[in-house]
């Protein structure tokens, strides 16, 4: 029995060793704040890499679409809203990281 703990710390560590994660990591899904990305990465119609400008402009295109005015409901328009604040706070700050 001693010999099973042994070996399976073992593998875990070489897994941790290895690839960086420990095995109980790869049962876990992905993050709320990744799928929450994602999802409004993909509401938007953005890549993963878009711009400050890109998402705004792709914002612009879906409130078009969605806001209440123009036939659309007032719970998709919070959806976009939230999707481009999400995506626009992952982004650095304007700016930063040019010695400024």
């Amino acid at each position: 029995m001693l010999r099973y703990v042994v070996l399976a710390a073992a593998v875990c560590l070489a897994c941790r060793w290895a690839l960086g994660k420990w095995p109980w990591d790869y049962l876990r899904g992905p993050s709320t704040r990744i799928s929450a990305l994602r999802r409004a990465r993909s509401l938007l119609g953005v890549e993963a890499g878009a711009s400050r400008e890109e998402v705004i402009a792709a914002h612009r295109r879906l409130v078009a679409l969605v806001h209440p005015d123009r036939g659309g409901t007032t719970p998709a328009m919070q959806e976009a809203n939230a999707a481009r604040d999400l995506l626009l706070a992952e982004l650095p700050a304007p700016g930063a990281g040019d010695g400024r």
